[in-house]
């Protein structure tokens, strides 16, 4: 209970240090009556930013994290929350400047004393004492509210953009991907891979539906599912399997298991993907044939106890002693870390998901929260004849919000150089 809360007052911390810094900066003294609606705003927008506080502390203190409950205003909150600690870096990255230029000041002025003495004339010349009519012509205090209103429109904007880009329909990677042993039977394979699609709070039979409609127009040979279907609840199970068991390709849906389906319950989630027509494997193998050839689709399991980019070795190595050793082999697995095992075995490709590319993605400098977790994050990914493609999923994780990091589902070519 004590760490937590410490935890706790850590994150709200940010956001109490931020308004009372903005509540003696902000209001201008010379307007009294302006000043008082100035701060009587400002609180007004932390306390309603701030209100999931409340039900986060609720949780984390006397509950679970995982609850399925809908926090209010959950996107906002969090685009709040980002900002708010962007909002303090910046703040004290000017106040190191304001240091460090006050020290460069003073080594300066100490090294010219000298010279200044002897060209004293001179300077009182160039350094006229300031009047009113020579005076800057915007205050600092006047420069830190545009600043703040400026940062705080671009946050409104940024923040809507991600929830609605959370909430949109997938977009649509088309890729063709080269091998040079693919067997001429698989040339021209069409796969669908569909990945994290987290039914749940956020994302409703509805939504289901027109997912399965998207993936069926594009008419693929195969479609895979690397996980996470169901998110936490056993509730949305009935859900899944009505509106997925009208997803169809010529030579099926194969489908591994991700770390919420184990949350929502194991045996449960691989039950529902049955019931809807769908091709189960754990830490096997199944093998489709086609023109002649023979096509190994490994399926492993997410880890019981897992590590960052956990390599899953045992699991791959029990999927690979399943296959028919001439088969051309796909690795699925919901965590990209599998790549690691799958690319010194031979695995030709190897398909995950799991870290929906962040849901935040800074495009300048390329960088994404999920490099906390692992280093294939989104995209593709190629080891000398190995490759791996990394979803940026379809669904969210608790938080209703992605900015730069679009949902996705991905149509893969097969084809031999």
């Amino acid at each position: 209970m004590v760490t937590r809360l410490i935890y706790l007052l850590l994150f709200v911390a940010p956001q109490a240090l931020l308004y009372l810094y903005l509540r003696t900066r902000l209001p201008d003294p010379s307007r009294p009556h302006r000043a008082r609606v100035v701060r009587a705003v400002l609180a007004l927008v932390f306390v309603t930013f701030n209100l999931p506080w409340v039900f986060v502390a609720q949780r984390a203190l006397f509950g679970s994290m995982w609850s399925v409950g809908r926090l209010p205003l959950t996107g906002p909150w969090i685009a709040w929350q980002l900002l708010g600690w962007i909002f303090c870096a910046l703040v004290a990255v000017y106040l190191l400047g304001k240091v460090g230029w006050w020290l460069v000041q003073r080594v300066r002025s100490a090294r010219y004393a000298v010279a200044a003495d002897a060209d004293r004339n001179s300077d009182a010349h160039r350094e006229q004492p300031r009047t009113a009519d020579r005076a800057p012509a915007l205050s600092r205090r006047r420069f830190l509210a545009r600043a703040t209103y400026a940062y705080a429109g671009a946050g409104v904007a940024l923040s809507s953009y991600g929830i609605w880009s959370a909430y949109r329909l997938p977009q649509l990677t088309r890729r063709t991907l080269r091998f040079p042993d693919l067997p001429a039977g698989l040339d021209g394979l069409t796969l669908l891979h569909l990945s994290d699609l987290h039914a749940g709070v956020h994302l409703g039979e509805d939504k289901m539906q027109e997912i399965v409609a998207q993936a069926n127009v594009l008419r693929p040979d195969l479609i895979v599912q690397t996980g996470d279907m169901i998110d936490i609840s056993q509730s949305y199970i009935p859900a899944y399997v009505r509106a997925f068991r009208d997803l169809r390709a010529p030579l099926g849906v194969v489908t591994v298991l991700g770390n919420h389906d184990r949350y929502t319950g194991e045996r449960e989630v691989i039950r529902a993907c049955r019931e809807a027509g769908q091709v189960f494997v754990q830490n096997g193998c199944h093998v489709i044939e086609r023109g002649g050839a023979t096509l190994a689709l490994l399926g492993i399991d997410d880890p019981h106890n897992w590590t960052a980019d956990d390599p899953q070795t045992r699991d791959v190595d029990a999927a690979l002693a399943a296959a028919p050793p001439d088969a051309f082999r796909v690795l699925l697995a919901h965590r990209p870390g599998a790549w690691d095992s799958a690319a010194p075995r031979g695995i030709p490709l190897t398909l995950a998901g799991h870290i929906h590319g962040g849901q935040f993605y800074v495009p300048l400098i390329g960088w994404s929260p999920g490099r906390l977790i692992t280093k294939y994050v989104m995209g593709h990914f190629q080891r000398g004849s190995s490759q791996l493609y990394v979803s940026r999923g379809i669904g969210v994780v608790g938080v209703p919000i992605r900015v730069f990091a679009p949902p996705e589902i991905e149509l893969f070519e097969l084809r031999r150089r």
